[in-house]
């Protein structure tokens, strides 16, 4: 309070001597100037010290230039002479600098876009098929710690929070705060009891409740309340996006915030750090995106990352492009979970905010690219997709799902595009009219008409190959399914004709079975009961197991 205290008494003096005439003006009589003086001193230190106090406002020098403009006009308007002139061009001064702040979005632009350039490559690896994807809607998790909300203590004086996905002990989890649920019940209650966790691939799990007294939370008032008290040890930082819980790998919750700086006269936003909070103490540490603590994954808030994503779509040619022209305008969806993005993990454990881009024009769904931001270092990578190829945007593939279970009145969440078996494919979660999840949706980006969608995001993944296999186009399996060869006999074999191509289950006297295509091997049709056969396959543990070589003895 201190230092909120010092800001504002120098607020107070600085206006007062800039309103109150010194000169022969409109006041006369030392008596009268030094009580004015005196109660402007009061009134503005007063009314600075509560509005940065209710607004937490960054204490900066550029903050105060709408005040600046007031008291600069009223110290005209009461001066004379001289003084004037001085205090007369004192609000010029502060005219134009209000004017450049007020128009600085017209020639920032091409910084904003410097700001948030990214790497450009054509696909994403392909999706490792043994891992499960994060896919569990956040609105499902939510419901689910709801139900499981009578495990707070005295549950009348609390609510859920926000929920955030993270990584923990090498698993995915959905983390949520128990929040205060009004003034009264913060006023009798001091501190919140914990936090719920659930986990964020496997929709059958169970959320657990974890105690952790929490007392410098979104959900308190006056100085224990989260972002007053960020603001009281950090009077100069800019933040942009919201408060986040994290945990680290022992299970003790931190409160984060992104902090950055404008790009120019107080306009625009570009991440610098993270500031990290112990809810339980208030100890408060700000640090460099660089040197940010390991378990800490969403350095970078989801609101910074659609900022981002703006600039980066927006303002490739400049501001007024963006909106007369449009001339490679692309615009970032709203399809996300958070802000307009969705979370989601890489092969490596690492977070990254993914959107898709698309068109202006209204009625066009096809897709322009997506974006991957790296959600502690900032840094992002946009994928063009296969440019002889076009792709469907997520809200295409969104109502496919609509049309798809119009009867039931299903709808899908989170639409994520990952590359499965070579293929650019949404993956959605389907939940019914309560919030429910009722499946997996797998559509092809390019191709529409290829989908499926079972109960399990794996159980999806296999139909999906089968119908893709089913569909005449070739299946690249990855790179971390290990090559195998085998020799045997044919036990059984079964040949489907689908399209230009026929697809061959081969079931060996090893008791395994094996899909190939006539597009990869010709000559498979041909295989019958009693072949003796070479195959070399991908270990990716399914029922059938991708071929990748067939040699029939024999016949070739």
């Amino acid at each position: 309070m201190g230092n909120l205290f010092l800001f504002a008494l120098l607020v107070g003096l600085a206006s007062a001597l800039l309103l109150v005439p010194f000169s022969n003006g409109e006041v006369k009589g030392k008596k009268v100037k030094s009580g004015l003086v005196i109660a402007a001193v009061v009134l503005f230190t007063l009314g600075t010290l509560i509005f940065y106090y209710m607004f937490n406002l960054d204490r900066n020098l550029s903050s105060l230039w709408p005040l600046a403009i007031l008291v600069t006009l009223g110290g005209t308007f009461f001066s004379a002479g001289k003084e004037r002139m001085i205090k007369g061009s004192l609000f010029l001064l502060t005219m134009l600098i209000g004017v450049y702040f007020m128009i600085a979005f017209l020639f920032n632009a091409e910084e904003k876009y410097e700001s948030a350039k990214m790497a450009e490559k054509t696909e994403i690896s392909i999706f490792d098929e043994k891992e499960t994807p994060a896919s569990v809607p956040p609105q499902f998790a939510r419901n689910k710690m709801k139900k499981a909300f009578g495990q707070v203590p005295n549950t009348s004086y609390y609510e859920l929070g926000n929920l955030q996905i993270q990584k923990v002990n090498g698993e995915y989890v959905y983390i949520a705060p128990v929040e205060f649920s009004g003034f009264f019940k913060w006023w009798k209650g001091e501190s919140t009891p914990g936090y719920f966790t659930v986990s964020a691939t496997d929709s059958t799990a169970n959320p657990k409740f974890k105690k952790s007294e929490m007392i410098f939370t979104p959900s308190s008032y006056f100085n224990k309340n989260l972002e007053r008290h960020i603001r009281m040890q950090q009077p100069e930082a800019i933040f942009y996006g919201g408060t986040q819980l994290e945990i680290d790998d022992e299970g003790k919750p931190y409160y984060i915030r992104t902090f950055g700086e404008f790009i120019s006269a107080r306009n625009g936003f570009k991440v610098t750090g993270v500031v990290v909070v112990d809810p339980a103490s208030g100890k408060t540490t700000a640090y460099a995106l660089s040197d940010a603590p390991d378990f800490i994954d969403g350095s970078v808030s989801p609101e910074a990352v659609s900022l981002q994503n703006s600039y980066y779509g927006n303002f490739v040619h400049g501001y007024w492009n963006s909106v007369f022209g449009k001339s490679d305008v692309k615009l970032p969806s709203d399809e996300g979970t958070e802000a307009q993005v969705s979370p989601i993990f890489n092969e490596d454990g690492d977070m990254y905010y993914f959107t898709d881009f698309t068109s202006p024009k209204e009625g066009v769904d096809s897709m322009l690219g997506y974006a991957l931001t790296n959600s502690r270092t900032g840094k992002a990578t946009f994928y063009t997709g296969d440019l002889e190829e076009s792709y469907m945007d997520s809200e295409g593939a969104l109502q496919i799902i609509e049309k798809k279970f119009i009867e039931k009145k299903w709808y899908g969440e989170m639409p994520i595009i990952y590359n499965f078996y070579g293929e650019a494919s949404w993956l959605t979660a389907v939940l019914d009219s309560n919030g429910f999840l009722q499946n997996y949706f797998i559509v092809s980006a390019a191709n529409p008409e290829i989908s499926v969608y079972g109960n399990t995001p794996n159980e999806a993944l296999r139909k999906y190959k089968t119908a893709l296999q089913h569909g005449g186009g070739t299946v690249d399996g990855n790179s971390k399914a290990e090559e195998k060869q085998t020799s045997g006999t044919v036990v059984r074999v079964y040949k489907e004709k689908t399209g230009d191509f026929t697809i061959v289950s081969i079931l060996l006297d090893n008791k395994k079975n094996y899909l190939i295509s006539s597009e990869a091997n010709p000559l498979a049709i041909y295989l019958k009961e009693g072949d003796q056969v070479d195959i070399k396959y991908m270990e990716t543990g399914e029922t059938f197991l991708p071929v990748k070589e067939l040699v029939i003895r024999g016949l070739e």
